[in-house]
């Protein structure tokens, strides 16, 4: 099965659709797959629910799509960094399911495993648990919630192999390999691709089976989203 497509235009072409379920991993403007992000800009596709940590910053990464108006709802953990979002949401807008930044990554990792809901202590007697069961073990409250799938997930990779194995450069790591697994079709874009057996299988972040489709992405632009200088 040959995974590699010529270009992240491609890659999504057949799969996405109006209405659709994404996972987009990415911390900020680190390890967001840049290139996946533009070519799903340019479908048009709309109406989207996006489950990421935030949405980029004004007028880059899912800052794009808000400023398109291709996206629906967020489930997200923070807004700061985009004022477009919080303008968007504060006009009632745009949907937005505030999660706590571990129980995101544990709701991502859960439906990537099969595991329908957890429970944790994170947001218990706070809004994050209204609506919510409760549970008390062992004298200590939890709230149970429940994991997430998507339809499609836009991971971006330091490396790939042409099976589809993925290694995450340092913090960029960050929650692609959820955001992973959790996807129904999961499309990664990585800066280099390597024949089959060039990768330490000891160095494996994501296995391939739980990528379709790769996309090539050689030169990324890596924006910084604030950049503070010492002055000299």
């Amino acid at each position: 099965m040959n995974k590699i497509y010529p270009s992240a235009a491609e890659a999504l072409a057949d799969v996405v659709a109006d209405g659709q379920t994404l996972a987009v991993g990415g911390f900020g403007l680190c390890g967001i797959p840049e290139a996946l992000i533009a070519a799903l800009r340019d479908s048009g596709k709309k109406n989207l629910t996006v489950i990421s940590n935030n949405a980029g910053v004004d007028g880059f990464g899912l800052g794009m799509l808000l400023n398109t108006r291709q996206i629906k709802k967020m489930i997200s953990s923070y807004v700061g960094e985009n004022k477009e979002f919080e303008r968007q949401y504060l006009a009632g807008e745009l949907e937005l399911e505030f999660t706590p930044q571990g129980t995101l990554a544990e709701k991502l990792r859960a439906g990537g495993a099969g595991i329908p809901a957890f429970f944790t202590k994170t947001g218990y007697g706070t809004i994050v648990a209204e609506g919510k069961e409760t549970r008390v073990f062992e004298g200590d409250h939890y709230v149970m919630e429940r994991s997430l799938r998507a339809d499609i997930s836009l991971v971006k990779a330091w490396k790939a192999d042409t099976s589809g194995n993925l290694v995450f450069r340092k913090t960029a790591r960050n929650f692609n390999p959820m955001v992973a697994t959790a996807g129904r079709i999961t499309i990664a874009e990585a800066e280099e691709i390597v024949p089959v057996g060039s990768l330490d299988p000891d160095n494996i972040h994501t296995p391939g089976i739980f990528v379709q489709r790769l996309v090539l992405n050689a030169n990324p632009e890596k924006r910084i989203e604030q950049k503070t200088m010492r002055k000299a």
